[in-house]
Protein backbone atom coordinates (compact mmCIF):
# COMPACT_ATOMS: atom_id res chain seq x y z
CA UNK A 1 0.00 0.00 0.00
CA UNK A 2 1.40 3.31 -0.64
CA UNK A 3 2.48 5.36 2.34
CA UNK A 4 0.04 8.29 3.09
CA UNK A 5 1.36 11.99 2.47
CA UNK A 6 3.01 13.45 5.64
CA UNK A 7 2.26 17.10 6.59
CA UNK A 8 4.31 19.25 9.14
CA UNK A 9 2.89 19.71 12.07
CA UNK A 10 -0.16 23.15 12.17
CA UNK A 11 0.03 22.32 8.44
CA UNK A 12 -3.53 23.09 6.63
CA UNK A 13 -4.42 19.84 4.58
CA UNK A 14 -6.39 21.14 2.02
CA UNK A 15 -8.10 18.83 -0.98
CA UNK A 16 -6.33 19.71 -4.14
CA UNK A 17 -8.37 22.20 -6.95
CA UNK A 18 -10.02 19.91 -9.87
CA UNK A 19 -8.63 19.79 -12.83
CA UNK A 20 -10.77 22.52 -15.14
CA UNK A 21 -11.13 21.52 -18.93
CA UNK A 22 -12.50 23.88 -21.37
CA UNK A 23 -14.40 22.64 -24.59
CA UNK A 24 -15.43 23.82 -27.75
CA UNK A 25 -18.16 21.90 -29.33
CA UNK A 26 -20.63 21.73 -32.38
CA UNK A 27 -23.84 22.67 -31.14
CA UNK A 28 -24.83 19.42 -32.96
CA UNK A 29 -23.37 17.62 -30.05
CA UNK A 30 -25.50 19.63 -27.34
CA UNK A 31 -27.31 16.20 -25.86
CA UNK A 32 -24.95 13.78 -26.29
CA UNK A 33 -22.29 15.66 -25.32
CA UNK A 34 -23.67 16.75 -22.45
CA UNK A 35 -24.47 12.97 -21.41
CA UNK A 36 -21.07 11.74 -22.23
CA UNK A 37 -19.41 14.94 -19.76
CA UNK A 38 -21.76 13.66 -17.24
CA UNK A 39 -20.73 10.31 -16.87
CA UNK A 40 -17.29 10.98 -17.42
CA UNK A 41 -17.06 13.22 -13.99
CA UNK A 42 -18.69 10.52 -12.04
CA UNK A 43 -15.58 8.54 -13.35
CA UNK A 44 -13.17 11.25 -12.78
CA UNK A 45 -14.43 13.39 -9.94
CA UNK A 46 -11.18 14.75 -10.11
CA UNK A 47 -11.90 16.70 -13.67
CA UNK A 48 -14.75 19.36 -14.17
CA UNK A 49 -15.66 19.96 -17.70
CA UNK A 50 -16.83 23.63 -18.87
CA UNK A 51 -18.44 23.35 -22.64
CA UNK A 52 -19.16 25.72 -25.10
CA UNK A 53 -21.63 25.29 -27.96
CA UNK A 54 -21.73 27.22 -31.25
CA UNK A 55 -20.33 26.78 -34.72
CA UNK A 56 -17.60 25.57 -35.86
CA UNK A 57 -16.26 27.89 -38.00
CA UNK A 58 -16.81 30.78 -35.25
CA UNK A 59 -14.79 28.56 -32.85
CA UNK A 60 -11.96 28.12 -35.23
CA UNK A 61 -11.76 31.82 -35.91
CA UNK A 62 -11.69 32.28 -32.04
CA UNK A 63 -9.06 29.77 -31.99
CA UNK A 64 -6.20 31.81 -34.20
CA UNK A 65 -7.02 34.23 -31.63
CA UNK A 66 -5.98 32.68 -29.02
CA UNK A 67 -9.03 31.55 -27.11
CA UNK A 68 -8.65 29.62 -24.10
CA UNK A 69 -9.85 26.10 -24.91
CA UNK A 70 -8.35 22.61 -24.04
CA UNK A 71 -10.37 20.59 -26.93
CA UNK A 72 -12.56 21.12 -30.14
CA UNK A 73 -15.13 19.03 -31.22
CA UNK A 74 -15.78 19.92 -34.80
CA UNK A 75 -18.90 19.14 -37.12
CA UNK A 76 -17.17 19.44 -40.06
CA UNK A 77 -13.07 17.61 -39.87
CA UNK A 78 -12.04 20.72 -42.00
CA UNK A 79 -11.43 23.03 -39.20
CA UNK A 80 -9.86 20.63 -37.13
CA UNK A 81 -7.27 19.85 -40.21
CA UNK A 82 -6.66 23.92 -40.38
CA UNK A 83 -5.77 23.76 -36.83
CA UNK A 84 -3.16 21.11 -37.43
CA UNK A 85 -1.87 22.60 -40.29
CA UNK A 86 -1.42 25.88 -38.80
CA UNK A 87 0.79 24.33 -35.80
CA UNK A 88 -2.27 25.16 -33.22
CA UNK A 89 -3.19 21.15 -32.25
CA UNK A 90 -1.41 19.25 -29.93
CA UNK A 91 -1.97 15.86 -30.92
CA UNK A 92 -3.64 14.27 -34.62
CA UNK A 93 -6.73 14.99 -35.54
CA UNK A 94 -9.46 12.31 -34.36
CA UNK A 95 -12.67 11.77 -36.76
CA UNK A 96 -15.53 10.27 -34.05
CA UNK A 97 -18.94 10.56 -35.99
CA UNK A 98 -20.84 11.15 -39.29
CA UNK A 99 -23.85 13.76 -38.70
CA UNK A 100 -26.97 13.64 -40.65
CA UNK A 101 -29.50 15.87 -41.56
CA UNK A 102 -33.09 15.76 -41.48
CA UNK A 103 -36.45 17.77 -41.99
CA UNK A 104 -38.34 19.02 -38.96
CA UNK A 105 -41.58 19.92 -38.82
CA UNK A 106 -43.43 20.51 -35.18
CA UNK A 107 -45.88 17.78 -33.99
CA UNK A 108 -48.93 20.07 -35.37
CA UNK A 109 -47.80 21.15 -37.94
CA UNK A 110 -50.79 20.35 -41.46
CA UNK A 111 -47.31 19.44 -43.59
CA UNK A 112 -47.21 15.46 -44.03
CA UNK A 113 -43.38 15.95 -43.93
CA UNK A 114 -42.65 12.22 -43.81
CA UNK A 115 -44.90 11.32 -46.87
CA UNK A 116 -43.80 14.52 -48.88
CA UNK A 117 -39.76 14.22 -48.27
CA UNK A 118 -38.00 17.62 -49.40
CA UNK A 119 -41.20 18.30 -51.29
CA UNK A 120 -42.59 19.73 -47.73
CA UNK A 121 -40.35 22.91 -48.21
CA UNK A 122 -42.79 23.92 -51.47
CA UNK A 123 -45.73 23.42 -49.23
CA UNK A 124 -48.03 26.34 -49.00
CA UNK A 125 -48.24 26.66 -45.92
CA UNK A 126 -44.57 27.00 -45.34
CA UNK A 127 -43.43 30.64 -45.13
CA UNK A 128 -40.37 30.42 -43.37
CA UNK A 129 -37.56 27.27 -43.50
CA UNK A 130 -35.12 27.69 -40.87
CA UNK A 131 -31.36 26.36 -41.76
CA UNK A 132 -28.12 27.33 -40.04
CA UNK A 133 -26.04 29.91 -41.67
CA UNK A 134 -23.93 28.02 -44.22
CA UNK A 135 -21.04 30.96 -43.85
CA UNK A 136 -19.45 29.28 -41.23
CA UNK A 137 -22.02 26.15 -40.00
CA UNK A 138 -21.49 22.47 -41.25
CA UNK A 139 -24.82 21.97 -41.10
CA UNK A 140 -26.17 24.76 -43.01
CA UNK A 141 -23.61 23.94 -45.90
CA UNK A 142 -25.03 20.58 -45.43
CA UNK A 143 -28.90 21.55 -46.21
CA UNK A 144 -28.07 24.06 -49.01
CA UNK A 145 -26.37 20.83 -50.75
CA UNK A 146 -29.41 19.00 -50.34
CA UNK A 147 -31.66 21.53 -51.28
CA UNK A 148 -30.10 21.80 -54.49
CA UNK A 149 -29.36 18.00 -55.14
CA UNK A 150 -33.04 17.10 -54.64
CA UNK A 151 -34.30 20.86 -56.74
CA UNK A 152 -35.92 22.56 -54.57
CA UNK A 153 -33.42 25.39 -53.34
CA UNK A 154 -33.89 27.74 -56.20
CA UNK A 155 -37.47 27.51 -55.46
CA UNK A 156 -37.24 28.20 -51.38
CA UNK A 157 -34.37 30.36 -51.60
CA UNK A 158 -36.27 33.32 -50.67
CA UNK A 159 -37.81 31.78 -47.73
CA UNK A 160 -35.07 30.52 -45.89
CA UNK A 161 -34.03 32.30 -42.44
CA UNK A 162 -30.79 31.61 -41.22
CA UNK A 163 -29.62 30.69 -37.10
CA UNK A 164 -25.85 31.09 -35.69
CA UNK A 165 -25.73 27.52 -35.60
CA UNK A 166 -27.91 24.56 -35.81
CA UNK A 167 -28.74 24.54 -32.18
CA UNK A 168 -30.43 28.18 -32.69
CA UNK A 169 -32.13 26.76 -36.14
CA UNK A 170 -33.99 24.18 -33.79
CA UNK A 171 -35.20 26.77 -31.38
CA UNK A 172 -36.35 28.97 -34.86
CA UNK A 173 -38.75 26.24 -36.02
CA UNK A 174 -39.58 24.91 -32.31
CA UNK A 175 -40.75 28.50 -31.39
CA UNK A 176 -42.67 29.45 -34.51
CA UNK A 177 -40.36 31.24 -35.75
CA UNK A 178 -39.99 29.61 -38.92
CA UNK A 179 -42.50 26.63 -40.30
CA UNK A 180 -39.62 24.03 -40.77
CA UNK A 181 -36.68 23.52 -40.35
CA UNK A 182 -33.56 21.17 -41.62
CA UNK A 183 -31.70 20.31 -38.48
CA UNK A 184 -29.37 17.54 -36.93
CA UNK A 185 -30.20 14.12 -36.62
CA UNK A 186 -28.81 14.08 -33.23
CA UNK A 187 -31.16 17.10 -32.29
CA UNK A 188 -34.31 15.50 -34.00
CA UNK A 189 -33.90 12.83 -31.51
CA UNK A 190 -33.23 14.24 -28.09
CA UNK A 191 -36.13 14.45 -25.64
CA UNK A 192 -36.36 17.91 -26.21
CA UNK A 193 -37.30 17.96 -29.61
CA UNK A 194 -38.34 14.23 -30.50
CA UNK A 195 -42.02 14.59 -28.26
CA UNK A 196 -42.88 17.90 -30.20
CA UNK A 197 -42.15 17.68 -33.74
CA UNK A 198 -42.01 14.77 -36.79
CA UNK A 199 -39.37 14.64 -39.57
CA UNK A 200 -38.22 13.35 -42.38
CA UNK A 201 -34.18 12.28 -42.95
CA UNK A 202 -32.13 13.80 -45.84
CA UNK A 203 -30.64 10.90 -47.98
CA UNK A 204 -26.91 10.46 -47.10
CA UNK A 205 -26.13 10.75 -50.68
CA UNK A 206 -27.97 14.56 -51.03
CA UNK A 207 -25.18 16.37 -49.83
CA UNK A 208 -21.55 15.49 -48.75
CA UNK A 209 -20.25 13.44 -45.90
CA UNK A 210 -20.22 15.09 -42.96
CA UNK A 211 -17.34 13.70 -41.18
CA UNK A 212 -16.84 15.60 -37.32
CA UNK A 213 -13.72 15.50 -35.98
CA UNK A 214 -12.04 17.35 -32.73
CA UNK A 215 -8.47 18.04 -32.04
CA UNK A 216 -6.68 18.64 -28.64
CA UNK A 217 -5.29 22.34 -28.88
CA UNK A 218 -1.52 22.98 -28.32
CA UNK A 219 -2.66 25.56 -26.19
CA UNK A 220 -4.45 23.44 -23.70
CA UNK A 221 -2.93 24.19 -19.76
CA UNK A 222 -4.67 20.14 -19.26
CA UNK A 223 -3.37 18.10 -22.03
CA UNK A 224 -3.72 14.63 -20.03
CA UNK A 225 -6.88 15.18 -18.85
CA UNK A 226 -7.84 16.51 -22.70
CA UNK A 227 -6.93 13.22 -24.22
CA UNK A 228 -8.57 11.47 -21.33
CA UNK A 229 -11.79 13.08 -22.41
CA UNK A 230 -10.98 12.44 -26.19
CA UNK A 231 -10.34 8.50 -25.40
CA UNK A 232 -13.97 8.55 -23.68
CA UNK A 233 -15.52 9.49 -26.13
CA UNK A 234 -13.94 7.52 -28.99
CA UNK A 235 -14.30 4.74 -26.78
CA UNK A 236 -17.17 2.02 -25.89
CA UNK A 237 -19.52 4.20 -24.25
CA UNK A 238 -19.01 7.67 -26.06
CA UNK A 239 -20.16 5.19 -29.79
CA UNK A 240 -22.39 4.04 -27.92
CA UNK A 241 -23.94 7.50 -26.60
CA UNK A 242 -23.46 9.06 -30.52
CA UNK A 243 -25.26 6.42 -32.28
CA UNK A 244 -28.06 6.79 -29.95
CA UNK A 245 -28.20 10.27 -30.53
CA UNK A 246 -28.57 9.43 -34.39
CA UNK A 247 -24.61 9.77 -35.13
CA UNK A 248 -22.82 7.13 -38.25
CA UNK A 249 -19.98 5.98 -36.31
CA UNK A 250 -16.29 6.16 -37.94
CA UNK A 251 -16.22 3.24 -40.89
CA UNK A 252 -19.98 3.16 -41.14
CA UNK A 253 -22.36 4.62 -44.05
Amino acid sequence: MAALPAFAPGEDVKESAPTKLSIAAAADLKFALDDLIKEFEEKYPATKINVTYGSSGNFFAQFQSGAPFDLFFSADIAYPRKLAETGLGADDVFLYAIGRIVVWVPKDSPVDVEKLGIKALLEPSVRKIAVANPEHAPYGRAAVAAMRALSVYDQVASRLVYGENIAQTAQFVQSGAADVGILALSLAVAPQLRDVGRFWQVPLDAYPRMEQAGIILKSSRNLEAARAFREFVLGDLGREVLEHYGFYLPGKR
